[in-house]
């Protein structure tokens, strides 16, 4: 028996898209937000969110979906970003480390940023950028890795807040996103 595939209308930015329902759990299911290829999407969200965030020096994202969000906002307001990632590279010298659990990842996992980014951070104001916040985590890590290197967090931004995220105070975005609880389980 064939089973229909459930979607969650949104619009953000000015943009509608219809997010697929994906389980991450026996419990919980969750709209699937992914602005890879999705330029007209990636571009309208980076320039509201823009509009929102206070006044910084650069940028931070983990290697994410929140890689394409944070380069159009870094190209839109011509300021620096760095990224976090998810293994060491053969570049990198003395990188900082810290652990992360996310929802949509099974386990934890650790994110690096190279000494030299942590040198250019030093004594900036820094935006923290995700494509989505749920749990805070990967929100977490990335400013456990800003204050290693000195750097101040001047906000906390996202496209997407998810289930409880949208309650807080912290985080500037651009809509709320509801966590899917299946009855019963």
């Amino acid at each position: 028996m064939e089973t229909q595939e459930k979607f969650y209308p949104i619009t953000v930015a000015g943009v509608q898209r219809q997010l697929p329902i994906c389980p991450v759990s026996d419990s919980l299911d969750i709209a699937a937000f992914v602005m890879f290829s999705d330029v007209e999407l990636t571009v309208a969200c980076a320039k509201e969110l823009l509009k929102k965030c206070p006044d910084f020096d650069v940028m931070i994202t983990a290697e994410s979906k929140g890689i394409p969000l944070t380069y159009e906002m870094a190209r839109q307001s011509g300021k620096q970003y760095f990224l976090a990632r998810k293994s060491i590279k053969a570049y990198m010298r003395q990188p900082i480390c810290v652990e992360v659990n996310s929802i949509t990842t099974a386990g934890s996992q650790k994110l690096y940023l190279d000494q030299e980014y942590a040198e250019q951070m030093k004594g900036k104001r820094v935006l923290v950028v995700d494509d989505v916040i749920s749990t805070g985590q990967s929100l977490s890590a990335l400013e456990s890795l800003v204050h290693s290197a000195g750097g101040n967090i001047v906000g906390r931004a996202a496209v997407l807040a998810e289930g409880d995220a949208a309650k807080r105070e912290d985080i500037t975005f651009l809509e709320p996103l509801p966590l899917f609880f299946k009855l019963g389980k």
